[in-house]
């Protein structure tokens, strides 16, 4: 397995795109925070709320494995739902979001996904102990220490308030150091 910084390389992840109103908007306090203060960690990933974070998907596997499992135990069970962006918050100085209002059906769509997943290419991941905070990653990792609390009321400014449907599981793949859609199935 190729390592990167003492890190196993991470292949794969699984997450729910955000829709392209909300993202543009979510882009654009991207901007603000690199402006601002210098962030560039994760902005070039597409906009997204984790699933199932990243990890090394086995020689052994292929993300169409991780497709087939998806498409046969979580799609037939129709999770598709609305949800709701309000505002801004973080964690610590480590990541600030855009806060996806807590719903049973987040934490039932990840452990159905992380059930499929874990099924059909065993090892590769393992479930987060932790409940699950569904969010909008602005930024994360290189935010300056104590701008955290400044830049949430900043963006807290804009109101963001805004319902969206959860329609699609999909699947980035590492490519080149980036993180891209590989494949988006439909709920």
């Amino acid at each position: 397995m190729k390592k990167s910084q003492n890190f196993i390389q991470q292949t794969h992840f699984i997450g729910v795109l955000a829709p392209e109103d909300l993202s543009l908007t979510l882009q654009d306090c991207r901007r603000y925070m690199k402006e601002a203060y210098g962030c560039k960690s994760g902005h070039a990933t597409p906009i997204h709320i984790t699933l199932i974070p990243p990890f090394k998907l086995s020689d052994d596997f292929s993300t169409e494995d991780l497709v087939s499992a998806i498409e046969k135990d979580v799609l037939p069970k129709n999770f598709s739902f609305s949800a709701k962006v309000n505002n801004f918050d973080a964690f610590g100085d480590r990541t600030l979001f855009a806060k996806v209002e807590q719903d049973e059906k987040w934490t039932v769509l990840r452990d159905a996904v992380y059930s499929a997943v874990s099924k059909a290419v065993p090892g590769c991941t393992k479930k987060d102990s932790r409940p699950f905070t569904p969010h909008l990653t602005v930024s994360n990792r290189d935010i300056p220490a104590g701008v955290t609390k400044d830049a949430i009321q900043i963006m807290n400014e804009l109101n963001l308030v805004e319902n969206f449907s959860v329609d699609n599981i999909t699947i980035f793949e590492r490519n080149g150091g980036r993180w891209e859609p590989a494949v988006s199935l439909e709920l």
